[in-house]
């Protein structure tokens, strides 16, 4: 990533799993961890078959807004390039919606969101 536009992206859920990064990125990512705050998870089942093949698991968790500040999802902020965010546009279903958020360490990070609750 030497060189290239970076951005980053808070993951709270298959996106941490190192067979999704490898999946979609062709590496492993490091991060570190930070909080969403004023979000819940719920459950979202998910029908599509690579996804489900790739991460293993036929329900993700859908972080929505919620806006109670005792609301919070744990995670890991990446740095991710350009073409990798597109990627992971990809993976996410239509359902999630990529946001830009403030997280509780101050940063500044994109997530991948639901509707409102």
């Amino acid at each position: 990533m030497t060189g290239a536009s970076t951005v980053r992206l808070f993951a709270y859920g298959t996106l941490q799993q190192s067979e999704v990064q490898i999946a979609n990125y062709g590496r492993t990512l490091a991060g570190r961890p930070d909080v969403l705050g004023g979000y819940r998870l719920e459950p979202l089942t998910i029908s599509d078959p690579k996804i489900v093949r790739v991460s293993g698991k036929a329900v993700h968790n859908i972080a929505r807004h919620s806006g109670d500040p005792a609301d919070r999802i744990p995670g890991v902020v990446f740095q991710l390039t350009e073409d990798e965010l597109a990627a992971t546009d990809r993976y996410e279903v239509d359902v999630y919606a990529r946001v830009e958020v403030m997280l509780d360490s101050g940063t500044q990070a994109f997530v991948y969101v639901g509707p409102g609750l």
